[in-house]
């Protein structure tokens, strides 16, 4: 069994009483260290009917550098857009936001909630306070698969640029399509073949490449040369594994925290219930598409009450990381998680130097 397990240090942030914003649950944040060093969260702010914003907070740390509480600071985004908006109100949901030193802007991947259901969309920001919407990701044809026309979630940016499949270097991004049929509430009456060629709900990558020369160097082109990345491997994770965390450079590698999901063993066909459960894999520096180490077991599991208990029941959601570069341990780092739907927990990583006996 693999020895590597996140260790929690407790909840950092719930709805707040009397705030109308939050009456629905406080989750699924990014994170992310500003300009002046200071670790901000974005959590989805999810209000009445289901109405979602992304909002910012600053997290306070306690004198032994533990991540204690937050301070509200605002909103970053909320549903403006046609794509953000549907018939009941809309949602800006479940951020991530990378700094991205070739385009030396801050870019926030979230979940565009309209009537045509859930899609990537994209921000950008240079201190974190103001975002300027890119709009939604568009994607070339995978094997005459319109991208664009399909539910897409769970995405997040590398910092860095890297080599695509056609030797180019490029932006790239992990995320997970929905492709009819495959999602857990289809699959779990109906199992289905899990072979890539199928298209099942896995973690994909795709590229971007950045033009500087042009007349708008900080726009986003077409993302292409779409692939799957990794499939649902243990029982943990059978119906489906997304991905979670942005993707950290340290010495072994890309690491990405993820959630799998799969059915509980008490669920029954005509009232299944699911657990998300949070992984991690290490990607190669040089090519991403090579995973090095991917965890057998889970390193964190909805065990809490806070976690089994909420507006969706059984879930850890792993969407916010923080390496620790602030007290001088490269090798930890605090990870941010939505608890139930319903509030965010805090937990640590601790890896060894010798990663060949963690997993």
């Amino acid at each position: 069994m693999s020895t590597l397990k996140l260790h929690r240090l407790g909840t950092i942030m719930e709805p707040e009483k009397g705030n109308s914003m939050e009456e629905g649950g406080v989750l699924n944040p990014a994170a992310v260290r500003g300009p002046d060093g200071s670790l901000y969260l974005f959590p989805r702010l999810v209000g009445k009917g289901n109405y979602s914003r992304i909002g910012i907070v600053r997290v306070i740390f306690n004198k032994k550098g533990d991540p204690a509480k937050v301070e509200r600071l605002g909103i970053a985004l909320e549903p403006e857009e046609d794509y953000e908006k549907n018939a009941g109100g809309g949602g800006c949901e479940d951020p991530r936001i990378t700094y991205v030193k070739p385009l030396q802007r801050y870019i926030m991947t979230y979940t565009a909630f309209s009537k045509d259901g859930p899609r990537i969309a994209l921000a950008q920001s240079e201190d974190l306070l103001k975002w300027q919407r890119l709009g939604l990701a568009t994607f070339a044809p995978y094997e005459n698969i319109n991208f664009n026309g399909i539910n897409n979630k769970d995405a997040c940016m590398f910092p860095l640029a890297v080599e695509s499949p056609h030797h180019h270097m490029a932006m790239a991004m992990l995320h997970r399509p929905l492709f009819p049929g495959t999602r857990p509430e289809e699959t779990m009456h109906k199992p289905i073949d899990r072979e890539i060629a199928r298209h099942h709900e896995c973690i994909w990558i795709s590229y971007c490449h950045i033009n500087k020369e042009t007349d708008n160097p900080y726009h986003l082109s077409k993302f292409v040369s779409s692939q799957p990345l990794a499939l649902p491997e243990a029982p943990w994770e059978k119906l489906k594994i997304g991905a979670g965390t942005p993707p950290v450079l340290m010495k072994h590698g890309w690491l990405v925290l993820y959630h799998g999901v799969s059915n509980l063993d008490a669920s029954d066909k005509k009232n299944p219930q699911l657990s998300y459960s949070a992984g991690m894999m290490i990607l190669d520096k040089e090519n991403p598409e090579k995973i090095l180490f991917r965890s057998k077991h889970p390193v964190l599991s909805p065990d809490l009450p806070e976690e089994e208990v909420g507006v969706i029941a059984n879930v850890v959601f792993p969407t916010g990381i923080d390496r620790r570069d602030d007290i001088g341990s490269p090798n930890r780092f605090d990870v941010y998680y939505g608890m139930a739907d319903d509030r965010i927990g805090v937990a640590r990583l601790d890896l060894p130097n010798d990663l060949s006996t963690a997993f």
